[in-house]
Formats: C-alpha cells, sequence, structure tokens
C-alpha cells in the first residue's frame, strides 16, 4: 500500500503525499490558503490546479495572469514564477511535483523524443482535463496499490502532455550571456552554505557587479541572492524527504538560525519547514 503522508493534524488546510515507493512524484493540497509566494522554481515539472478562489500566475514578461477554478498551469522545472490569491482573498489547489528524469524517460517511450528544456509554461482551461487531474491525484491520496498509480501518472502524461491551452514561452536568453555567468553558477551550487559575494562572482564571470546582477536575471529570473535562497530551499527539501533534522538543515545549508530556515522555506514553499516535513 501507498504510504500516505498528510498533515491533516497540524493544518487541516494542508495535505502532501509522498510514497518512497513512487520517488519520483509528490503531490500537495491546499485549502483556502492565504499563503503567498516568492517567485521560485523547482528542479521537477510542476501540474497545478485551482479548485476556487482567483489566483494569479507571475512569471510572464507581458505581466500577470489571472487564474479561475478548474484551470490547469503546466511548468517547467527551472522556470521561475509563483501562484499567489488574489489580494485578501484566499484560494484552494493542488500541486503535482515530477522528477524530470523520469519525466523525459516517460516522454522518450511515447514520443519518441525526450525534450524538456525551454519548454512553455501551459495553462489549461479544459473541464475535462481538470476532472482528470483530480481524480488523478484522488488516486494518489488513497490507498490504491502503487502500480495503479504509477499507471495512472503515466497515463495521464501522455494523454495531457500535448493538451492545448495559452502558451507561455520561455524568455530567450543569449547563450554567450549564460555561458559567461555558468561559473557563478556552479560556483553557488558547489558551496550553497556560502554566503559568496556580489564581489567574487564578479571575480568569477569576469563582470562588473552590476553587470553580474543584469545578467543573472536575465539568465534566471533572479538575482544572485534569491537564486541562492532559492536553491538552498529545494536542497532543504530533498534533505527533509531523507529525515534530516530541521536544526541540521538550517545549519548545513547556511541559514542564521531555524527562525531563519523557517522564514525563507515558508515565504518559498508557503508551508513551514515542520509541515512540509510532518
Amino acid at each position: 500500500m501507498s504510504a500516505l503522508r498528510p498533515m491533516m493534524h497540524s493544518d487541516p488546510t494542508q495535505a502532501f503525499w509522498r510514497d518512497p515507493a513512487l520517488p519520483f512524484a509528490e503531490s500537495r493540497r491546499a485549502c483556502q490558503s492565504r499563503a503567498c509566494y516568492k517567485p521560485h522554481h523547482h528542479p521537477s515539472f510542476s501540474i497545478g490546479a485551482v479548485d476556487g478562489g482567483q489566483s494569479v500566475f507571475t512569471g510572464v514578461a507581458e505581466g500577470p495572469v489571472a487564474l479561475h477554478p478548474g484551470t490547469l498551469v503546466f511548468v517547467p522545472a527551472e522556470r521561475v514564477h509563483a501562484c499567489n490569491p488574489a489580494p485578501d482573498t484566499a484560494w484552494s489547489y493542488q500541486m503535482l511535483h515530477l522528477d524530470t528524469e523520469w519525466l523525459r524517460a516517460i516522454r522518450r517511450e511515447y514520443a519518441q523524443t525526450d525534450a524538456i528544456d525551454a519548454e512553455p509554461v501551459r495553462i489549461v482551461t479544459e473541464s475535462s482535463a481538470y476532472m482528470r487531474f483530480c481524480r488523478l491525484n484522488a488516486l494518489l491520496f488513497s490507498e490504491a496499490d502503487t502500480r495503479d498509480k504509477e499507471a495512472a501518472l503515466i497515463e495521464f502524461i501522455g494523454d495531457c502532455d500535448t493538451e492545448q491551452g495559452l502558451r507561455i514561452e520561455a524568455p530567450s536568453i543569449p547563450s554567450r550571456l549564460a555561458e559567461q555567468i555558468q561559473p557563478a553558477l556552479d560556483g553557488l551550487r558547489a558551496t550553497p552554505a556560502a554566503g559568496i559575494a556580489l564581489e567574487e562572482l564578479a571575480r568569477l564571470t569576469g563582470m562588473s557587479r552590476y553587470q553580474v546582477i543584469r545578467a543573472f536575471r536575465a539568465v534566471t529570473g533572479m538575482t544572485p541572492h534569491a537564486w541562492q535562497l532559492n536553491l538552498r530551499v529545494n536542497l532543504a527539501r530533498e534533505r527533509m524527504r531523507q529525515g534530516d533534522s530541521l536544526s541540521d538543515v538550517a545549519q548545513h545549508l547556511g541559514f542564521a538560525d531555524q527562525a531563519h530556515f523557517q522564514r525563507v522555506f515558508k515565504a518559498h514553499a508557503g508551508v513551514t519547514p515542520g509541515r512540509f516535513r510532518a
């Protein structure tokens, strides 16, 4: 049977599903949430569903996109975005995260392609696609056999991967600029707990500090500091899934203390580290 890990005891508005037998997928439900997210990105491919209330998707050069109940949003890995409730309101949603290598392998099976890079965000308002996603997520949260869950995931991806809707293309990034800041990205990834100063990033890239900030925004959608905080949060998720204590995670990833870790994590994930790990 699947290892259902809801968080209903500590917060009836939030629930997470994870199963060690299906490590490539993780799902979440939120009901009447007012939590807001900073712009962020995931190493996973994400599929979100708006169940109730009004929401706003940001991460589009042309400006925010309003989301209504019954909408699905397909977000590629590493694409900076945020979905938040309309001002002074609450909303309900579901979010499914899929490992990119698993998704790549599935696509290779049914489409003879493993393309994932630079694909667009897709916003789909087709009611049948939304209802099918709801049935899939209900199955994941149930006590059904893991084989049935895996089959349903594969079938959903195969059938809905090309679902038509509003396509939001990734911004065009000059290859020269991406190559130029790669040493800075590599340095931040290699030492995520270290507070690397702008001067050092400038030295690594051969740029001025102003040029580094502008290049980071153009290539990653974030400032260097925001990009590093997002990296730390994604690494914290992984370490907590592996069972690391909150204090160890905070210490090893360079947070000043647990309170700092909690503030940053909640701003990116919408819940505290304790509720995510429960």
